[in-house]
């Protein structure tokens, strides 16, 4: 495993991180979601990204239980705040960030989280008041760094003019399949000390191969699971699909999986710190890993890109 600078922060993190969205405390076993997180461990990834929504605090709980034998200076732990708790207790207001980071501190079972995320932008909280927030969090100790979620280059534009606490991070979606930030968010964060680390980077499990057009989702997979596949709807059209099919040549001759070419294409974008996967099998784990520093022809990443454009029109 090879590491990373987290933007301006003295954080080291792994290229190849683990989420926790739709799997742990959810859609997948505990002992599975256990060997998961512990084979995670084994493979030399030492960052762990949850949030306060995923499955209302259940994955917050998994994570704080499973992590509470390990030194906690061993790995760095993310989590973040935004979407609704309850029918009240949602946004950015201090208010909720206080109430929201000490809760998800008792379910993590910790005293600190290394990143405090802004899981998306509040309209409805003025900017400044959430930017003294978290700069008060900061101050106390209970969060070393701060980082955002698919906020606008706007939004960001907007943070780095206020005094206090800067971020460090920005966590958007980013695969073959989704290159939006490359247009302005990337670039403005990397002028800014602000390190990627990209969600979906195998588009849901997609670019891994496992979905053949006109045949149905293998049985284990999250097109398949009720609790995790309803966000796929997009990325499993018979355009996407063919697509993934004609990346197949492409992937033989880089001679690595599916999987590890994706997050390899990830990855040579110097601004991105860490992708973010999701395991529901420790073996996923074994590949997912080994795109880590992975050296692949860039004219082979050109080639992917045409294809994936095709499909979808993506801006580049």
């Amino acid at each position: 495993m090879q590491y990373r600078q987290l933007g301006a922060s003295d954080l080291r993190v792994s290229e190849i991180s683990l989420g926790s969205w739709l799997t742990y405390g959810v859609g997948v076993e505990r002992d599975r979601a256990r060997a998961c997180l512990d084979r995670a461990f084994e493979l030399g990834v030492n960052f762990i990204d949850t949030a306060n929504v995923y499955g209302r605090g259940a994955a917050e709980e998994f994570l704080g239980e499973a992590l509470s034998g390990r030194p906690r200076d061993s790995y760095v732990l993310a989590t973040k705040l935004f979407f609704p708790m309850s029918d009240t207790d949602r946004g950015l207001s201090r208010a909720q960030v206080e109430k929201q980071l000490d809760a998800s501190l008792r379910r993590l079972r910790t005293d600190h989280v290394d990143l405090y995320q802004c899981h998306r932008y509040d309209p409805d909280a003025p900017l400044d008041e959430t930017m003294e927030a978290l700069t008060r969090a900061v101050e106390s100790g209970k969060v070393r760094y701060l980082g955002f979620s698919e906020w606008s280059p706007k939004n960001i534009r907007d943070a780095l003019a206020l005094p206090g606490a800067r971020f460090v991070s920005s966590q958007p979606q980013y695969s073959l399949f989704w290159r939006r930030p490359e247009k302005e968010v990337i670039p403005l964060c990397a002028a800014n000390g602000i390190s990627q680390i990209v969600w979906s980077p195998l588009a849901q499990g997609v670019l891994t191969g496992k979905y053949r057009p006109g045949s149905p989702p293998p049985s284990d997979s999250r097109a398949a699971s009720q609790e995790m596949g309803g966000f796929m709807e997009r990325l499993t059209r018979p355009e996407v699909l063919d697509a993934v099919e004609k990346l197949r040549p492409i992937v033989a001759e880089a001679a690595c999986s599916m999987a590890q070419f994706a997050l390899a294409w990830v990855l040579r974008e110097p601004n991105v710190a860490s992708a973010i996967v999701g395991a529901s099998r420790p073996e996923q784990l074994d590949d997912n890993v080994g795109a880590s520093g992975l050296e692949i022809d860039p004219a082979l990443f050109a080639r992917a890109e045409e294809v994936a454009a095709s499909a979808l029109r993506v801006e580049a």
